[in-house]
């Protein structure tokens, strides 16, 4: 399957990993600093491979390369624009989170996938972490029981060269805040957890030590379920002095599941009525990364590949990308409007936060 790659930043090195282990034709890569290609290409040794295009224009390179497969890894305030020119030139997308930065944009994504049978994926890697798996198996097999309430912390840290490395980073038109960058991963595995069905959110966000930039570095919710189940979320990039956890409870009346380590990779609470024998190896799972963004991405890439080849929906859709998005915008509203917001959100965007913490 011949693939291209749009944007050679932080995230891209997962994403030439992913696309290695699962043998792509890599076709070309597109950055607008040509320097940032040539380095991401020499980190993977595929510096003098001829046969990959360089472009920094990427309407020219779906045009002139027509690849099948795309991963959109730019700032993510240019998501949205370039996965529609993809989609509307019949390529499938795997598009790093946020899938947009707007609400209408998200659901034009999906609405025009869907119109023009185009496979779209949105880049949550972490639903494929062993411990989510695991998890994910014993709530469709009823082991839970009723759903009770749940909680995701990401509770990370990101100073200020961090944020100097990409100027774009913290900024309302092409980036959002913690919740929205760091946080993102965590709200969309609580949210299809719990059932995806959302009927109100309650947030409130601060800044409390990022003060040059212009977003939030702590985010707080109340999430309500239309399954009657309720829980909370809590995003920081403001732990001293560096990632300390992403973690995700489900509670249950026959089952609590806490899964943890610093990207949800780990398993530290593993507790049914009905024990069985895999349990055993549950209870205290431990799944090696070598960064905060897991192992997934090969996994995802694998299953949009067998997604398109088979003419399926895949694992992770486009509309998994929008709810995720849902929650952390309707965060947002909320904190604009001091007061809870229903769901669906369909016209709240990121920049609707312009001067939220301007003093």
């Amino acid at each position: 399957m011949k693939y291209a790659l749009i944007g050679c930043g932080r995230i891209a090195g997962n994403h030439v990993r992913a696309v290695l282990n699962n043998g792509l034709e890599f076709a070309a890569v597109c950055d607008v600093v040509p320097e940032h290609m040539e380095e991401l290409l020499t980190v993977h040794g595929l510096e003098k491979d001829e046969k990959i295009g360089r472009y920094t224009d990427y309407r020219k390179m779906v045009q002139e390369v027509q690849p099948e497969l795309v991963g959109i890894a730019t700032e993510s305030g240019i998501h949205a624009e370039i996965a529609l020119f993809c989609i509307d030139h019949g390529v499938n997308c795997i598009i790093e989170k946020p899938v947009a930065m707007c609400m209408k944009d998200a659901d034009e994504i999906v609405r025009r996938s869907e119109e023009k049978g185009v496979k779209v994926s949105a880049c949550h890697q972490n639903r494929f972490n062993v411990a989510v798996q695991e998890t994910r198996r014993a709530l469709e097999a009823g082991r839970f029981g009723k759903l009770s309430h749940g909680s995701v912390h990401v509770r990370w840290n990101r100073n200020q060269g961090y944020y100097e490395q990409a100027p774009w980073r913290g900024r309302w038109a092409s980036d959002g805040g913690a919740l929205m960058n760091q946080c993102i991963h965590g709200i969309d595995l609580l949210r299809w957890m719990f059932g995806d069905e959302v009927e109100e959110v309650y947030g409130a966000t601060r800044q409390q030590f990022h003060h040059y930039l212009e977003a939030e570095d702590v985010g707080m919710a109340v999430v309500k379920f239309k399954n009657g189940a309720v829980a909370t979320i809590e995003g920081t990039t403001n732990v001293y002095p560096q990632n300390l956890e992403e973690t995700l409870y489900v509670f249950g009346e026959r089952g609590t599941v806490k899964i943890g380590g610093k990207s949800t990779n780990n398993i530290d609470v593993w507790d049914f009525a009905d024990e069985t024998d895999r349990d055993d190896a549950n209870k205290h799972l431990q799944e090696a990364t070598s960064n905060v963004y897991g192992n997934g991405h090969s996994s995802l890439y694998a299953d949009v590949v067998e997604a398109v080849q088979m003419n399926r929906k895949p694992y992770v859709d486009a509309v998994a990308g929008r709810n995720a998005l849902e929650i952390v915008l309707a965060i947002y509203k909320s904190q604009k409007e001091g007061k809870p917001v229903k769901l669906p959100l369909t016209d709240f965007g990121s920049t609707d936060m312009t001067g939220e913490f301007d003093v």
